[in-house]
């Protein structure tokens, strides 16, 4: 087994060194790639020393059975020809594919087989709110159809990629220090603060990562449920918040919820108000599940049911999903 991953010196990228290590996932040999400026960079994995090679168009990716790419949707549009060309599985990080009809949108939990059935080699990592919040939502929709959402995101600074980790990082200090202000990977300052946008206003008033939500979410899950979403980054270093609001087609109660997180794959169940047990970013970063909380009866809504959730969005949102994804393929012998 030979793979490549490409986005090496990125956050997602060195998440999957360390989720491939962790998971003693079964490869031979690992190539890695980058931009010309982090060509020649070196990185250990399990002991060995592997130099980073500069991404070309040529068949540097000849031999390779699987590709995780992080590296952006311009990136993996232009050289993702190069990368499946002589039958290499490439499981895409980026926005680029998840949307085309030809490219399935997989989160193991949901729906595995879908990875299956790739004409372009292409399989799509969804965004990593969508990927949070379909985990959670999967055992709720065995039991009954789920026929709306309603979800606000809190996201830490870790979704804009490890520069803005160290801005927020930064900020603090300058604020504390009296010192002007670096804003660089932000709209606004961060720090002590919550902005309400992530990507660019799409015509209709939502941005594009809560348009990612309403359109990938329907994807994966197969159904014609409608998300209406809020994103909002907020001054977190790591780990990514939910607060979900969803309608059923028939009535569930909070016991019948409980029951389905405790036995669904991939999910946590934290969910002691009475004890201030609920799920927070702080604690849950570098964790593989996503831990849910806070399960209640919405108020408002006759069959209504309202969750918090937590998880960390760089390795169950990114890096562990497409482990994940290459683990199933490998079990069900669907490479090359």
């Amino acid at each position: 087994m030979r793979v490549a991953i490409v986005g090496t010196s990125g956050a997602v990228g060195q998440e999957f060194l360390r989720v491939l290590a962790e998971r003693n996932f079964p490869l031979d040999d690992l190539v890695l790639f980058g931009s010309s400026r982090s060509a020649g960079s070196v990185y250990e994995f399990k002991g060995k020393k592997y130099t980073v090679k500069e991404l070309k168009h040529n068949d540097d990716f000849k031999g390779v059975d699987i590709a995780f790419t992080s590296a952006g949707a311009s990136i993996s549009k232009e050289f993702a020809a190069d990368i499946t060309k002589y039958g290499a599985v490439m499981i895409d990080n980026s926005s680029a594919f998840r949307m085309d009809p030809d490219v399935p949108l997989v989160v193991p939990e949901c729906n595995a087989e879908d990875a299956l059935n790739r004409p372009r080699g292409i399989i799509a990592n969804p965004n990593c709110t969508t990927i949070m919040m379909v985990v959670v939502l999967q055992p709720i929709e065995k039991i009954s159809h789920i026929k709306r959402i309603h979800v606000a995101s809190y996201q830490a600074a870790s979704g804009a990629g490890a520069a803005a980790m160290a801005e927020l990082e930064q900020q603090y200090r300058e604020v504390l220090d009296n010192k002007p202000v670096t804003v660089n990977k932000f709209a606004y300052q961060l720090a002590y603060n919550v902005i309400p946008q992530i990507d660019v206003f799409t015509d209709n008033g939502y941005t594009k990562e809560e348009m990612k939500m309403f359109n990938e979410t329907k994807k994966i899950m197969h159904s014609d449920v409608n998300c209406s979403a809020m994103c909002v980054r907020v001054p977190s270093l790591r780990s990514h918040s939910e607060a979900v609001w969803i309608e059923t087609e028939k009535p569930i109660s909070v016991e019948q919820a409980r029951e389905a997180f405790e036995k669904g794959e991939g999910i946590q169940l934290m969910d002691d108000p009475a004890n201030k047990k609920y799920p927070m970013p702080l604690f849950l970063a570098g964790k593989d599940d996503v831990y849910v909380g806070r399960i209640r009866k919405d108020l408002s809504c006759e069959n209504g049911l309202t969750l918090w959730l937590v998880g960390d969005q760089i390795k169950k949102g990114a890096a562990l999903n497409a482990v994940q994804i290459a683990e199933y393929l490998i079990k069900v012998g669907n490479v090359k």
